[in-house]
């Protein structure tokens, strides 16, 4: 069943429009963005989808297709931060978000469908945001922009829900366009538009999902964050984005802790390796940022150390077996990889990486092509 009939069937009429809005991959670019560096994502196929009508009497009313349970019925003018836990706090925090920011939104009807896997790093949360966002911003005449709304996106996940996120996933979700990546400055929140057409290169960016979520996450991004902090403090510059990586030698040396050492090493080579990244697309030298994300792997696993076996795994199979070049992507110990490989060569490295994967007896992972897609849009 559609998400357009599902809701005739749940509110009893039709939808007054149905959205949709992507999950994303980062293809380079991690920790760089509570820094104030700079971000690579770009947008999957896969989508939530949500059909949405307004209501007069200031109810919300959320149900989701994929996940079992009854209508979730809030009253808008008395959501509250972190008063829920469950899925429908995303969609609800976007509600919340808009009216905080003095928007006039009411109730609605909303039905959401999502198929962007959840617990991969890949952002389900983010597009079940944006959707709502923009659905309501189309409804209520809002008038706001893409990055508009991603920020009021992440508003409704860091103080609603109560995840720290950057505001990489949502602009993401609201602002990729077909077979491009997104270069995002997380400090101005400036985007520009990578043209990413592997299609025409004859390659395929694969996404692996580990389908693992190491228990060792819990916390790690706030302590890595927090030592993040301490670097840039002890350097004397408001964010890590400020220390140059030519100057990254001279900077490392002032700093006498190892752990510290170590984080401002990742963050200012991954901002160095995004700029690496962009100069090789628009040089239309696409297979050349191969290496460059092995690189950005290495760095992940020694210097952030946020990686696990299995996305190790991972990374070195699809190299071993002629990959161009691949990497964890995401917050780590677990979730997804990303791999770069020649079309040819598709079934070759999926197999080799399965055959890791069944050697060491891990869980089977998820292979599937990362498009570069559009971000959010109506689509009926």
């Amino acid at each position: 069943m559609g998400v357009r009939e599902g809701f005739e069937e749940l509110y009893g009429a039709a939808p007054e429009g149905v959205w949709a809005a992507p999950g994303r991959v980062n293809l380079i670019g991690e920790y760089t963005d509570f820094n104030e560096g700079f971000v690579m994502p770009l947008a999957l196929p896969h989508t939530a989808v949500a059909a949405v009508s307004r209501r007069a009497d200031g109810v919300l009313r959320l149900h989701s297709a994929d996940i079992e349970g009854p209508v979730v019925e809030l009253r808008v003018d008395e959501l509250t931060p972190r008063s829920d836990t469950g899925w429908a706090a995303y969609p609800a925090g976007v509600v919340w978000a808009l009216r905080e920011a003095g928007h006039a939104v009411g109730g609605a009807d909303v039905h959401l469908a999502s198929t962007v896997p959840t617990g991969a790093g890949l952002s389900s949360s983010a597009a079940l945001e944006v959707v709502t966002a923009l659905a309501l911003d189309e409804l209520y005449g809002l008038g706001l922009t893409r990055p508009e709304l991603a920020r009021l996106a992440q508003r409704a996940e860091n103080d609603f829900v109560g995840v720290p996120c950057g505001v990489m996933d949502q602009t993401a979700s609201a602002c990729c366009t077909e077979g491009h990546a997104l270069h995002l400055d997380c400090r101005d929140l400036s985007i520009r538009q990578i043209p990413f057409d592997l299609a025409s290169q004859g390659l395929e960016l694969l996404v692996v999902d580990t389908r693992v979520k190491h228990a060792l996450g819990d916390g790690a991004y706030a302590e890595r964050r927090a030592g993040c902090e301490e670097g840039a403090r002890q350097l004397g510059v408001s964010h890590l984005r400020d220390v140059a990586y030519e100057d990254l030698d001279a900077a490392l040396a002032r700093l006498s802790d190892d752990r510290v050492r170590r984080y401002v090493r990742h963050v200012v080579s991954d901002d160095h390796r995004v700029d690496r990244v962009v100069s090789l697309l628009d040089a239309g030298d696409v297979r050349a940022i191969g290496p460059v994300l092995t690189d950005g792997h290495a760095s992940l696993r020694d210097d952030l150390r946020i990686s696990c076996p299995e996305l190790d795994l991972a990374v070195s199979a699809a190299n071993s077996a002629g990959a161009l070049g691949a990497r964890m992507t995401g917050g780590g110990f677990g979730g997804s990889a990303v791999v770069l490989v020649e079309a040819a060569d598709v079934d070759t490295i999926t197999k080799a990486i399965e055959e890791a994967f069944a050697a060491a007896g891990f869980t089977a992972p998820r292979v599937f092509p990362a498009v570069p897609s559009a971000g959010a849009r109506r689509i009926g």
